[in-house]
């Protein structure tokens, strides 16, 4: 399918629609608002300002939503008087996203908007994000979902058309450690260190990791850092900043996100980074050949409790592709 395509199939579920969307001005939720902004019949872009997002984020998504002549709403939830956020432990992410759809969806209704969504995209579900289980609690609509839309076309689709969009939306508090307490402190001191990169490099993305004394950067150029000495001048920076060592993680950071099967001779694999929970995830297929502890078993497609999904019988790539983009907003995950 090509992506004019899938980008018809998002419009045509936004059609003459009122749209709420949870925005965040990064690609996902621009490139909805955008789309609305030409085929709802009225958009309301509603952005959760939680005081753990990287600088300029609520000014980026003012301008982004003018430009758009979309109504602009701005929400704001001081995280840090939720002592159960602040915890911080391995539902930290199903806990930030609940606490915001929550707000959203009560704005929405209070504004007769009847179609909320979100700008979840199918690549996102085979990556650790356990959020999207309140996109399902909530029944937000998933209009990239439905179009089979990847982060990587939609990066394509921004481009193509010079739509300008935020790199960096993520919450703060997810540079650190599980099980670790989120404090002012330390997301005053990341943001920092991520904002003095930025602003001493030509890297668009920068996320810096708190591990305590240890900081890990990671950027979406490694050559910038090592460009003029600029590893020393942010080794020195970081450590005025009470950070005992700076690490560089070498993998680069790649937003460009889509899902590639491993298929062979009709059959494939593919394993999540993540066990399903199978009690929840039958409740949300038809047609199951059998069940047990360890599996689900369809007519071409085994879930497994592990997160292997093994496919079979396809006549290629494409069909068996397809099949496993149909399976994945079916799964329920274990966080």
């Amino acid at each position: 399918m090509s992506l004019e395509t899938k980008i018809d199939i998002v419009k045509d579920i936004l059609k003459d629609k009122k749209v709420a969307i949870g925005f965040s001005g990064g690609a996902d939720s621009t490139l909805i608002a955008y789309l609305s902004s030409k085929v709802a019949s009225d958009t309301l872009a509603i952005t959760i300002d939680n005081h753990l997002l990287p600088t300029d984020f609520v000014e980026n998504t003012k301008k982004l939503a003018q430009s758009f002549g979309i109504k602009h709403e701005i929400v704001d939830i001081n995280f840090y008087e939720d002592d159960y956020f602040l915890s911080n432990n391995p539902k930290r992410c199903y806990t930030c996203r609940n606490l915001m759809y929550s707000k959203i969806e009560e704005i929405a209704r209070e504004n007769d908007f009847d179609f909320i969504c979100d700008g979840n995209n199918i690549s996102d579900l085979v990556i650790d994000r356990p959020g999207i289980l309140v996109t399902y609690k909530k029944n937000f609509k998933t209009p990239f979902i439905d179009a089979k839309l990847s982060s990587k076309e939609i990066h394509e689709y921004l481009d193509q058309q010079n739509i300008p969009y935020s790199r960096s939306t993520t919450c703060l508090a997810t540079r650190i450690p599980t099980n670790t307490k989120t404090t002012p402190e330390k997301i005053k001191r990341i943001s920092y260190a991520e904002d003095y990169i930025l602003a001493n490099t030509n890297c668009k993305i920068v996320k810096v990791r708190d591990l305590g004394e240890t900081a890990i950067v990671e950027v979406d150029n490694i050559n910038e850092i090592f460009q003029d000495n600029k590893f020393n001048q942010i080794n020195d920076e970081l450590k005025k900043h009470k950070f005992g060592k700076v690490t560089l993680n070498l993998s680069q950071i790649d937003d460009d996100e889509y899902i590639n099967i491993d298929y062979t001779d009709g059959s494939f694999s593919y394993k999540l980074p993540f066990t399903i929970n199978l009690e929840h995830t039958k409740k949300q297929i038809e047609n199951i050949i059998s069940y047990d502890e360890e599996k689900i078993k369809l007519d071409k497609i085994t879930i497994f409790e592990n997160g292997l999904i093994k496919g079979h019988d396809f006549e290629n790539y494409e069909l068996a592709l397809d099949t496993f983009m149909e399976t994945l907003p079916k799964l329920r995950r274990n966080i």
